[in-house]
């Protein structure tokens, strides 16, 4: 396949992020210069990567506000997801999970492999704007519920739960509750403490880091939960997740994650206007423009929007050398309406005309104008050839339409 061309505008952020240019310099030497294994415990090279990888676990738990035994370091979040959920179930603590329809694959796929093993399973419905209701959840809270698992922010609209009524739900009625908090984390304040998230997923790519490195946070503290490990082999990370540790993966993780930190409030702002520039321009140049997710707890660089009338793989195809997506690229060969949208009560026929922009640190004031300029551009040109929009006799239901 060939390469992105250089004049290409990235607006793909959820599905995954440029690596910070300080990151990568934080990287480097565990590369090539201090490349020892963090468990050989017999010469200085181990020693030295086994404290770099003490000093980042200390720095990722501080962000998160956990202990530093608290954090388990994997290849990302799907595995961490994979060992939140798997090994909760394995811990015996009773046969009913609860989650929400809107969760990303490697949630709902854990949850379903859980029902083929005979779990009972009650995956709860959303509003319009994506949100869980906790009244809902609460009731269908059971004596043998063992896990609740609902993420913080989607990655598809962006919709920000509220983590922390839900984890007090939880902590009241003694379920574990497991997160998924990799669209937020360097992005939305977390605080596993403050929220009572017993296990929480993210993923470093997410924040500007690297591929192939995130990390579960396990609560440690009272009451314990033996939460179970799914791969074995060494007794890596306390037990919890054997393997060889990415050294230069978790060392650009922490320093990635430090940044968002430092540089969150402000980059936010900047992403959050951005954004809204975007959106601003794409309504008020198109009509029959839908926005999806909530109008205010959404995520900064998020705009999820459909063109009725408009195919998503045509208007994709119309923008070449613009990256974005049609929904969570970890679904990308699934050629179904988005669940999310669809859980959410989008119409089929208006999912499939949705497009996914996630801006981030990268992008410009001058590449939302361009994005625009192309996006309104593409849309005209194709309703001009689209048979349902000439014979459009009447606006598509209000409803659909309605600005969050």
């Amino acid at each position: 396949m060939p390469a992105a061309r250089p004049d290409a505008i990235y607006m793909d952020n959820h599905s995954t992020t440029r690596v910070d240019p300080r990151v990568v310099e934080a990287m480097l030497p565990w590369f090539t210069e201090r490349y020892g294994n963090a468990a050989s415990r017999h010469h200085a090279f181990g020693w030295d990567a086994e404290a770099a990888v003490d000093a980042a676990r200390r720095s990722i738990a501080g962000a998160v506000g956990a202990q530093a035994r608290e954090i388990v370091f994997t290849s990302g979040a799907t595995e961490s997801n994979n060992l939140a959920i798997l090994g909760a179930a394995r811990a015996g603590r009773g046969r009913h999970v609860v989650t929400c329809a809107t969760e990303h694959p490697s949630v709902l796929d854990c949850v379903r492999a859980l029902e083929r093993d005979g779990w009972a399973v009650t995956v709860l419905p959303v509003d319009r704007h994506g949100l869980v209701d906790l009244e809902q959840l609460g009731a269908a809270l059971r004596p043998d519920t063992a896990l609740v698992s609902v993420m913080h922010a989607n990655n598809e609209v962006g919709t920000i739960q509220d983590v922390a009524a839900i984890g007090a739900l939880c902590a009241a009625r003694g379920v574990l509750y497991h997160c998924d908090a990799t669209q937020s984390l360097g992005k939305e304040p977390v605080d596993v403490r403050a929220a009572h998230v017993d296990l929480l997923s993210a993923s470093a790519h997410k924040f500007h880091g690297p591929k192939g490195a995130g990390f579960l946070y396990v609560r440690r503290g009272a009451p314990r939960f033996p939460l179970q490990p799914l791969l074995h082999g060494g007794g890596h990370e306390r037990g919890l997740r054997s393997g060889t540790l990415n050294v230069p993966g978790i060392v650009g993780m922490a320093r990635a994650l430090e940044l968002a930190l430092d540089e969150g409030a402000r980059v936010q702002a900047r992403v959050r206007a951005l954004r809204d520039r975007l959106q601003q321009r794409l309504t008020a140049e198109l009509d029959l423009v839908a926005v999806h997710g909530h109008p205010q707890r959404r995520l900064a660089g998020n705009l999820n929007v459909s063109f009725a009338c408009v195919d998503a793989g045509a208007l994709i195809a119309a923008l070449d050398g613009i990256a974005v997506s049609t929904g969570s690229a970890c679904a990308s060969a699934d050629l179904r309406p988005s669940h999310v949208l669809r859980a959410m009560g989008v119409p089929d026929d208006l999912s499939r005309s949705s497009l996914r922009f996630g801006l981030g640190r990268f992008n410009s004031a001058a590449e939302v104008e361009t994005v625009a300029d192309r996006v309104v551009a593409a849309v005209s040109r194709l309703r001009a050839l689209s048979p349902q929009y000439a014979m459009r006799t009447e606006p598509l239901p209000s409803a659909a339409f309605q600005k969050p």
